[in-house]
């Protein structure tokens, strides 16, 4: 394989217009079928091909260094902010918690409309990785057009461009007595809106709709894997043939997974729509599918008909999944030169970087892998065979069914939902990557679970290699044994994890140059623009623009709040601005780490805007000294050692994901509740008190006794944590005393 890159306009021009218009989609606009986003960023990914490049160039090396805040805007909230803005004809759209969005002059910032969804938050029962939303899609423009936003509880909103009203709405839900939620963008596709959903740890079976923009009317609805074979026919031929990838007897009552949370891309050469699907559910092969299989289509990309939502090809990136290594990690259009032995002359690829280690190229018109190369550790598969695009898995060392494994990557992903950049002008993909991997094991009673619904059926533990040697000597004996007898035992100890931004080649999947971030929590999105910059945030709270051929820092901006998801840049009356939101959060999200911006100065989310000439940031103040613990009431008198021991494993099964006990957390440390609180405590678990403020109710899942038994150990860890803190205070030592990252979900 050798370069250069070809731009896809000729074969664009040549594919899209005819085959779209004759199938009744409106063709793109000429300007949209050159690689990257001109003065208007008209989508979350920048242009049609999601490429996160930018072709302006009046910010430049030369004069980066002269980059200031042109104007902020607070967003009100204090949560993840995973989107990255969209800007039409000197407009900003964005989207926050929930499925919030703001609509503001992309020049001044002054706030031209906002649009808060009514979202039933029991919702949050069902929340993996905090209420995250990934952007809007949007037709037109402010006089006419329709801003498309989807709601954490499912609901597809339609609303006017100019003044934020709703058109129309429809609910995305199929069935609601399942673990459903959405974070992902809406895709325009043509005449189409479309839109997937997450949930696949919970109890869902996953799948994408396709909605009709005039009126929300459904066009078409693909599900990702079958549905029991005993309920009669599957919903297409794609599912009858998936089902022969599949134990007959299954755990069909768990879902099964397969949820299209992110990476849904409309392809305007083939008229298609590209689909990056999830894990499986439960996560271990041997509980979900006994006898094995590569369970289709899980962790795949699938075209779809964009007319019809028929199945055109799938290329299946990690069959046999027991370890989230999901497909759904955002993808870049490109055209890419393949001659060589073997080569096939230039091609309409698709590059790819999932969770599972690998960097792909993938042929958009017919599937077929044309590159596969592990950029990080990886010890799940050892490879691909180009030639039938079938992974060479390895279950001697990652099938963890029969006894504990060290599994490269983690479940949270070589790669995750961070956008990387393609620059086609330097043939360089820029991205976050993370080196690291985890301990999975199946606990003991899980073997074959009963469904819990709209509860977690991961039906696996795991440990992060970022903390496994500190938290070998807890571990059972059996497992500290299978732990150090692993082959990667070694490799953990001599790197247990590392976060980086790489510029990839991605004829080679080979690493140009690379930059260290702070830690493995530390990773964000890129953009990358002609004129040779990559710009990044970090957890720290800065704004770093790099030098696209070398990696060289030109500038650090200081924000005093960190940044996750990747900038964008636009052009409004001659001025190129570039933006990006801050906001902690996501999978992980309570475990801030000590390093980040958010645990010293919290976590207001914010809109920063930059340009030439700016001014400095206003850095918020840092948070007061943490205090010990309020003294907790006097422990209920009937409490014994048992009932405190059953709410310890109570409470870890049902509250820690998202109470992670945890100093400078998100949600409340529930070892520090004042007087008031512990007075409310059933009020609040099991009737929901508190659940406009998103936290549900229990009383379905929790029995009175229950709920006692988790207060029980609550005033008991509120005990322990006050002494320890007020003789930490007596020796005049801090109180920050964060707990091992080990059970980290993303």
């Amino acid at each position: 394989m050798k370069a250069p890159f070809g731009l896809v306009a000729s074969l664009a021009l040549a594919g899209c217009t005819a085959a779209a218009i004759q199938q009744g989609a409106m063709a793109p606009a000429a300007d949209r079928l050159a690689l990257g986003a001109g003065e208007d960023w008209d989508n979350p990914g920048g242009d049609w091909a999601e490429s996160h490049f930018s072709r302006l160039t009046d910010i430049n090396p030369a004069n980066a260094g002269q980059l200031g805040l042109a104007w902020e805007y607070d967003l009100g909230t204090a949560r993840v902010q995973e989107a990255t803005p969209v800007v039409i004809d000197g407009v900003m759209y964005h989207s926050g918690n929930l499925g919030r969005v703001y609509a503001l002059n992309a020049a001044t910032g002054a706030e031209l409309w906002t649009f808060a969804p009514e979202v039933d938050m029991q919702v949050n029962r069902a929340v993996c990785c905090d209420q995250a939303n990934r952007g809007v899609a949007v037709r037109g423009g402010p006089d006419g057009g329709t801003v498309f936003v989807a709601a954490i509880d499912g609901w597809l909103y339609a609303l006017d461009a100019g003044t934020g009203a709703v058109q129309w709405r429809v609910d995305t839900i199929t069935d609601r007595t399942r673990g459903y939620t959405v974070t992902g963008a809406p895709e325009l596709a043509g005449d189409l809106v479309i839109i997937g959903n997450a949930g696949a740890e919970y109890d869902t079976r996953g799948y994408v709709t396709a909605y009709n923009i005039a009126d929300g009317s459904e066009a078409w609805r693909f599900f990702t894997i079958p549905h029991d074979p005993a309920e009669g026919p599957q919903e297409s031929e794609a599912l009858e043939r998936a089902l022969a990838t599949w134990d007959a007897k299954s755990r069909w009552d768990i879902g099964g997974g397969g949820t299209v949370w992110d990476a849904i891309t409309y392809d305007p050469v083939f008229d298609q729509v590209i689909i990056g699907v999830g894990n499986g559910g439960p996560y271990p092969l041997a509980t979900r599918s006994p006898q094995g299989g590569d369970n289709l289509y899980l962790n795949s990309l699938v075209a779809l008909d964009r007319a019809t939502g028929e199945m055109k090809w799938h290329f299946q990136e990690t069959p046999q999944d027991s370890w989230d290594l999901t497909a759904t990690q955002p993808m870049v259009l490109a055209s890419l030169d393949m001659d060589g032995p073997g080569g096939q002359g230039e091609r309409p690829v698709i590059l790819h970087t999932p969770k599972n280690g690998f960097f792909f190229v993938v042929d958009r018109e017919t599937g077929k892998p044309l590159l596969a190369e592990p950029i990080v550790r990886v010890n799940w598969a050892n490879g691909f065979d180009l030639q039938t695009g079938i992974a060479r898995v390895s279950p001697e060392q990652a099938d963890y069914a029969q006894a504990p494994k060290i599994v490269f990557p983690a479940s949270s992903g070589a790669r995750n939902w961070h956008p990387a950049a393609f620059d086609p002008t330097r043939g360089l993909y820029f991205a976050n990557v993370v080196d690291m991997g985890n301990l999975m094991f199946i606990p003991p009673g899980q073997e074959n679970p009963a469904r819990r619904q709209l509860g977690l059926n991961a039906s696996a533990a795991l440990i992060f290699t970022s903390d496994l040697e500190a938290a070998l000597p807890t571990l059972p004996p059996p497992v500290q044994d299978a732990v150090r007898a692993s082959p990667m035992w070694q490799s953990v100890r001599d790197n247990p994890a590392s976060s980086q931004l790489r510029a990839i080649d991605p004829l080679t999947g080979k690493t140009r140059w690379s930059a260290d971030y702070m830690g493995w929590q530390d990773r964000s999105g890129v953009l990358a623009t002609a004129s040779g910059l990559v710009i990044h945030g970090d957890l720290a709270g800065r704004l770093i623009v790099r030098d696209a051929e070398s990696g060289a820092v030109l500038k650090t901006i200081e924000t005093g709040s960190s940044i996750m998801a990747a900038p964008m840049t636009y052009k409004v009356d001659g001025v190129q601005y570039i933006a990006v939101p801050t906001g902690w959060g996501g999978g992980g999200w309570g475990f801030v780490p000590g390093y980040s911006a958010a645990y010293h100065k919290g976590n207001a989310n914010r809109l920063l805007v930059f340009r030439l000439g700016g001014t400095d940031v206003p850095i918020p103040a840092d948070l007061p000294p943490l205090q010990p613990a309020p003294e907790p009431p006097a422990q209920f008198p009937d409490a014994t050692p048992a009932m405190i021991t059953m709410g310890a494993g109570l409470f870890t099964e049902n509250c820690s994901m998202c109470h992670s006990n945890q100093p400078r957390a998100p949600l409340p440390d529930l070892r520090r509740m004042g007087r008031g609180i512990h007075a409310a405590f059933d009020q609040i678990v099991l009737h929901g008190a508190f659940v406009e403020n998103g936290m549900p109710a229990w009383d379905d899942v929790l029995s009175p006794a229950q709920s006692k038994a988790i207060h029980a150990w609550l005033i008991d860890e509120q005990s322990k944590v006050r002494a320890r803190e007020l003789q930490l205070q007596a020796e005049g030592k801090p109180l920050d005393s964060q707990s091992l990252t080990i059970l980290s979900n993303y």
